[in-house]
């Protein structure tokens, strides 16, 4: 599929990018970008990605937020189904079957953070700046960033990220647990490269089985995320990629994973 606001390229290792284009908006998610973001994100997974990278078209934005323009006469009802249509965006980023990378170059404000707190793992630039900034148009976090900001980084910091709207740097995001690395502008796109990569090459099955159990910490109690654990970890055992990670070790050589 094409789309107007949206691209998507998969790779011959399984690398899928999905970069939000419309940089003369600094990327700002409409309701047609969001319904193209959720079925890019079918189309990667049919197209069996083994990672995927969400990006931000142009040098100024990663995603600068929701569409204001489209919000501002919203009545309740329908910012109630924007809320719905944007929290579908961000589950499926979460539940994307393979490791997802917020790549955040430049501006990341509002929706553009919710949707980079739904990736597993988040990389920004030197220069990006990021801030749940919705307070100051009169409204708060609607597609998941009240949950999963104070998740990553502490109730503390989440209200105070949300109470006050601060925009911070990416050194500052880092310190509070809000990204996990941060990298020089000239160096950024070739990280990202080399992180999505890596990713690919790790055992798929195993991934996603990894993946699905950490993210259950937050969907239950403790026993119960154990007991998937268990039943996780089992599940891989018989597999191409378990007996061949296994018989390298062993051999004292890399393994060939499907």
């Amino acid at each position: 599929m094409t789309w107007d606001t949206i691209t998507l390229d998969v790779d011959a290792d399984g690398v899928a990018t999905l970069t939000v284009d419309r940089p003369e908006q600094l990327n700002a998610l409409t309701v047609d970008t969001l319904e193209a973001i959720g079925e890019a994100l079918d189309e990667a997974e049919v197209d069996g990605a083994r990672a995927l990278v969400l990006a931000g078209a142009g040098d100024e934005a990663f995603v600068a937020g929701a569409d204001i323009s489209y919000m501002v006469e919203l009545s309740t009802p329908e910012a109630q189904a924007y809320a719905e249509l944007g929290h579908r965006v961000a589950d499926a980023i979460e539940a994307f079957p393979a490791p997802t990378v917020a790549a955040i170059d430049g501006y990341a404000f509002g929706g553009g953070c919710e949707l980079a707190l739904a990736c597993d793992l988040r990389v920004a630039a030197e220069s990006a700046v990021l801030g749940q900034t919705e307070i100051d148009l009169g409204i708060i976090p609607g597609w998941g960033g009240t949950q999963r900001l104070s998740r990553l980084v502490g109730d503390e910091t989440a209200k105070r990220l949300v109470f006050l709207g601060e925009r911070i740097d990416a050194a500052e995001a880092a310190e509070v647990g809000f990204v996990g690395e941060v990298v020089a502008d000239d160096a950024f796109d070739d990280r990202i490269d080399e992180l999505a990569d890596e990713l690919a090459a790790k055992p798929a099955f195993a991934t996603r089985a990894a993946k699905e159990a950490l993210n259950a910490v937050h969907d239950g109690t403790q026993k119960g995320g154990l007991a998937l654990e268990r039943r996780a970890w089992a599940g891989l055992f018989g597999t191409h990629d378990q007996r061949e990670g296994m018989r390298a070790f062993l051999e004292k050589r890399e393994p060939e994973f499907e």
